[in-house]
């Protein structure tokens, strides 16, 4: 006999992959009695180690452009815990598994329901009554009441229950004109995938393919369709299936074709291609997933449609609550049953073809309004199932960005509750608080500055121990970046030749810029000339290339040689800021070489010229051999409430002097005291490149290990906090009650290598 249960909440999440984990999480955090329902045993979705798609960002191809906040937290967990590298796809074990629901164990005000499936919902007029679940193995009908309901179900269960409107499909080109868009509206939708992971077994395994597989023959589908099996072990996103099955209601014959055609790759690698045979001789079958992963089904309206433009654009948004930053990713429909895979690999993922140039998006901010669903005032969306068209779902779709979105719906939800509000009105007219909310937990918004007025360290002086400066580096410099790698699928390749212009981004500060030196080599019999422009940037992501961001130009001369320091004077009279950022481009010549350095400089990154006016990241984030002259105070200690907390418009950070050893400290002084319950510190790390780049146990070099927050009370300093092993970059520290103080100090004694003491924000509250 079934069992009856009704429980009551005031927010509702249904759907447990990193969007509704985030969100869950979030609402929770804000004081919201939540409930996070999700349909199978384990949390996180397509990236759990029942699916094994390791989360994606806009650091893939941007930057210091990595997600922080929830799901920062989360993958800097699960790096220091986790004894296996990050192998793209079908890698992940059941450590991340379990990262997850500790964190929702360790949840205040979080109850979770797993093996439970919405069956059906309730409503009333314009709201969301309750959600009607079965848990599966439990024999038990389960009813959720609540105020508020987030759909992180991916194909929109709920909120198609309830009669919303949705999309499923392609919008023409006529809606909207979007580059990507079909000529014609159409039914076609990115497709399932599963993945397999293959062992090495140190001595030669056979295989047989069953007969029910499909038999693979031909070494064109793979090679000149853009199926290139580069790896024994796995990691094949292309096994791939969608048109013309439905994904949501053909979901079982779909993956049934998925492991026909998975069997039938590795019976093509391991018995077949004369390319891989010798190779995977010794490797044999680990894993193989039966639980497809979707990447697109219903798409519910919201308050805005996002489109492909705004994407491509980085349209500014008043209610930003995320960013994304991946590319327009659309995948040919069909998958395996269509002529070629995805177009990005199937041109052999070159780096400034037509398909790259426009491609190419972002960093961009997201609307809260494609979270909150038009058709009712107290349902919110978040994950692939928000409101976006099928060329924007693209870009957004992928699991970083969605945890963003998620962790944004799940404030947006606490704080209606908590103001007794619609999700709606918040929407409409109160998506500050959001915003706020959502910078104070550790979230970057590009467009948006921290204006708490509840953080006290806004009105701080601020003094520090010592202060960095950027002098340049060379390619004999060593820096402290041990486990950080380059993931290969997306690093461009470190090609130092000018084959196309390259440019450096350098933070400046104090004296302007009156002379660089670049280290280049001229491996041809002639004297080379290059030319130098000296640009204006507007932040980090910048990558115009326009004559109006001149601020000065001119050649030099590289004779025959290596590594040589060639030297170009700033012209007199050029006016050079002295705040921010100044990108100094070299101009195309493939004779020459300009070098990369031998470690990063905080917040220095590089790029190559893509397009006529465009460029993009140069390899996977790397800094450029240059000298600076005078050296550039872009480290202050004042950065630390600068109002964000990574590179962006400025460096953001403080960083102590590396040639002083540590304890260095950074100190806040108020005129008058003040009474303070919490000190937030957030720290550098985690943030240059994707989670992929991040070896196990990883602790980021940058981060402090050891530290302690002091505090002057009446004149005397007394010790707040002592915290030795840490290795997370957002540390909250709430006393037992009310402090009077004077000043606030964050003494770094040690980090994990780095010999700078470095921090991105300090609030106080």
């Amino acid at each position: 006999m079934i069992k009856q249960v009704t429980e009551q909440y005031e927010v509702v999440v249904c759907g447990g992959g990193l969007a509704g984990l985030c969100a869950a999480v979030a609402s929770a955090r804000r004081g919201a009695k939540t409930c996070l329902v999700q349909d199978r045993p384990v949390l996180g979705g397509n990236s759990s180690s029942e699916v094994r798609v390791t989360p994606h960002g806009a650091a893939a191809f941007h930057g210091y452009a990595r997600e922080t906040g929830i799901i920062s937290e989360l993958l800097i967990e699960e790096r220091a815990a986790n004894h296996e590298e990050i192998f793209e796809n079908g890698w992940t074990n059941s450590v991340w598994d379990l990262t997850q629901y500790d964190l929702v164990q360790r949840t205040e005000n979080l109850t979770l329901h797993l093996n439970t499936v919405v069956l059906g919902v309730s409503v009333e007029g314009r709201e969301l009554r309750s959600v009607q679940c079965r848990v599966g193995n439990a024999e038990i009908d389960l009813t959720l009441q609540g105020k508020v309901f987030i759909d992180c179900t991916g194909d929109g269960i709920v909120a198609s229950e309830a009669g919303c409107e949705w999309r499923m499909g392609s919008e023409g080109k006529a809606e909207f004109d979007e580059p990507h868009a079909p000529a014609t509206a159409n039914a076609d939708v990115m497709g399932n995938s599963i993945h397999f992971k293959a062992r090495d077994m140190g001595r030669p395994t056979p295989f047989k393919l069953p007969d029910w597989a499909i038999h693979h023959e031909d070494a064109s589908f793979f090679y000149d369709q853009g199926r290139l099996p580069k790896e024994i072990r796995g990691g094949y996103w292309w096994i791939e299936i969608g048109v013309p099955y439905n994904t949501i209601h053909d979901a079982e014959i779909i993956r049934h074709e998925l492991t026909r055609h998975t069997l039938g790759v590795w019976d093509w690698i391991k018995n077949k291609d004369p390319k891989t045979m010798k190779l995977a001789e010794n490797y044999a079958l680990d894993w193989i997933g039966q639980v497809p992963g979707k990447r697109e089904s219903r798409r519910i309206m919201g308050r805005y449609l996002m489109t492909e433009w705004d994407a491509i654009h980085s349209t500014i948004h008043e209610d930003e609550i995320a960013f994304g930053g991946w590319f327009i990713d659309l995948h040919t429909p069909g998958g395996l049953l269509a002529a070629t895979s995805e177009p990005s690999s199937a041109e052999g993922y070159a780096e400034t073809s037509e398909y790259a140039v426009r491609s190419y998006a972002g960093p961009y901010g997201i609307p809260l309004r494609i979270l909150v669903a038009k058709d009712l005032d107290n349902l919110m969306m978040a994950g692939r199932n928000v409101s976006a068209t099928h060329c924007a779902l693209a870009t957004v779709r992928v699991m970083a960005t969605t945890a963003l979105m998620g962790q944004a719906a799940g404030v947006t939800a606490a704080i209606a509750v908590e103001e007794k509000s619609s999700v709606a009105e918040i929407c409409s007219s109160k998506y500050k608080a959001v915003q706020q909310n959502l910078l104070r937990d550790g979230c970057f918004l590009p467009n948006v500055l921290n204006e708490d007025p509840a953080d006290k360290a806004r009105s701080a002086s601020v003094i520090a121990s010592s202060e960095a400066k950027f002098a340049g580096l060379s390619p004999e410099n060593i820096g402290a970046h041990a486990g950080l790698h380059f993931w290969r699928d997306q690093a461009v390749p470190l090609k130092q030749e000018l084959v196309h212009r390259r440019g450096q981004w350098i933070g400046v500060g104090g004296e302007p810029l009156r002379k660089l030196q670049f280290c280049l080599s001229n491996h041809s019999d002639v004297e080379q000339v290059v030319g130098v422009r000296l640009m204006k940037v507007i932040h980090i992501w910048d990558y115009r290339i326009s004559d109006e961001m001149e601020l000065a130009r001119g050649t030099v001369k590289v004779p025959q040689g290596d590594q040589q320091w060639i030297e170009w004077q700033v012209p007199s009279g050029t006016s050079v800021p002295t705040t921010g950022y100044v990108r100094v481009d070299l101009t195309e010549n493939s004779n020459v070489l300009w070098h990369v350095a031998g470690a990063i400089e905080p917040g220095h990154l590089s790029a190559f010229q893509m397009a006529p006016a465009t460029m993009r990241r140069y390899s996977s984030g790397v800094t450029l051999a240059l000298k600076v002259d005078p050296p550039q105070s872009c480290f202050p200690a004042e950065n630390v409430i600068s109002g964000k907390s990574r590179p962006h418009d400025q460096t953001h950070l403080w960083r102590s002097d590396p040639h002083q050893s540590l304890p260095q400290w950074v100190e806040l002084r108020w005129q008058q005291p003040q009474t303070l319950l919490v000190v937030q510190v957030t720290f550098p790390g985690h943030l240059l490149r994707e989670y992929h780049a991040y070896a196990p146990f990883y602790r980021d070099p940058q981060c402090a290990r050891d530290y302690e927050v002091h505090a002057e009370i009446l004149g005397k300093w007394t010790t707040l906090a002592t915290v030795e092993g840490n290795y997370q970059r957002l540390r909250r520290h709430t006393f037992d009650q009310p402090i009077t103080v004077s000043a606030i100090r964050i003494v770094i004694l040690a980090t994990h290598g780095d010999p700078s003491a470095a921090i991105y924000e300090i609030r106080a509250w």
